[in-house]
């Protein structure tokens, strides 16, 4: 049903590849997505999600100043006692996230990105200055039929949520993260079908739509579109909505014929998107062009 709308979703959707490296010393790649709403470089994706982009120089000029400080320590007596406090001065714990790497495949070569977060909701534009060489193909086409966004319509979300590339490393010379040549650069999307529950919001305004589905981790900033390839919203959350089934030392029988006792709480995930008004009116209110 949604194979056609699949591949026109595929062409302006990109997804945006995190590597974080711990202090002790733990690579942590994750992923997000985003996508363009015009030819000219604005995208949309989460506030989440460009938040991190906007620690990225940051975090990795802190560590930059943190390694030109502990390179001066003198080897020896006393260089545990000051490297644990340099290690205090910036705040430095086993898991404190020291440094990032972000890339965005497939978009062009641009000059620098640059973002606006919208005051109350998990939304965000992203703007690719100076975007050349272009990449992605076509844009999202939004629809203009609120009516049309009801319980029970179904509908499809598109993103990235499995980081399954391992092409990034840490530099033994200059001690930095870095992409490489080696390793895999899989990142593959995932389509996610399901039906329209509820409205998010107020009586006086509606925010969001609710799926009978999760948003998976990594669609955050994906689109949510119909068969036709019309975008509905965005998705940005999941909530985990408690059913009430608890059990408390269940007997069963498992699959090697042993008796057990189980406990377990059932819930259910449901997705949370950003409905397509509140998404058209932040986009006007940047004067960014888009298209419905």
């Amino acid at each position: 049903m949604f194979i056609n709308a699949i591949e026109g979703i595929s062409k302006f959707t990109r997804p945006i590849m995190f590597v974080s490296r711990k202090y002790d010393g733990t690579l942590e790649p994750g992923l997000s997505t985003l996508f363009f709403v015009n030819d000219t470089g604005s995208a949309i994706t989460c506030a989440h999600v460009a938040n991190i982009i906007a620690q990225l120089e940051t975090i990795n000029n802190t560590f930059a100043a943190f390694k030109a400080e502990r390179a001066l320590i003198p080897a020896g007596k006393g260089e545990r006692a000051m490297l644990q406090s340099l290690e205090a001065k910036y705040g430095y714990k086993k898991n404190s996230v020291i440094e990032l790497l972000i890339l965005v495949p497939a978009v062009g070569d641009t000059t620098s990105l640059s973002w606006v977060n919208h005051d109350r909701l998990d939304l965000a534009i992203v703007t690719f200055v100076g975007l050349a060489n272009k990449q992605y193909s076509s844009h999202a086409t939004f629809i203009n039929e609120p009516a049309k966004i009801k319980a029970g319509k179904y509908l499809c979300r598109y993103g990235y949520p499995f980081p399954e590339f391992s092409n990034y490393r840490v530099n033994p010379e200059t001690d930095a993260l870095e992409w490489t040549n080696d390793g895999s650069s899989n990142v593959p999307s995932f389509p996610l079908d399901g039906i329209i529950t509820r409205y998010i919001g107020t009586s006086q305004q509606v925010d969001g739509i609710e799926m009978s589905t999760p948003g998976l981790k990594g669609q955050s900033g994906g689109p949510l579109f119909d068969e036709d390839g019309l975008v509905y919203g965005m998705q940005f959350a999941t909530n985990h909505l408690h059913l009430g089934f608890d059990i408390k030392d269940f007997p069963i029988t498992t699959e090697q014929g042993k008796k057990e006792k189980v406990s377990d709480s059932a819930f259910l995930h449901v997705g949370h998107c950003v409905h397509v008004d509140r998404i058209k009116e932040f986009l006007q209110q940047n004067n960014v062009a888009f298209f419905e």
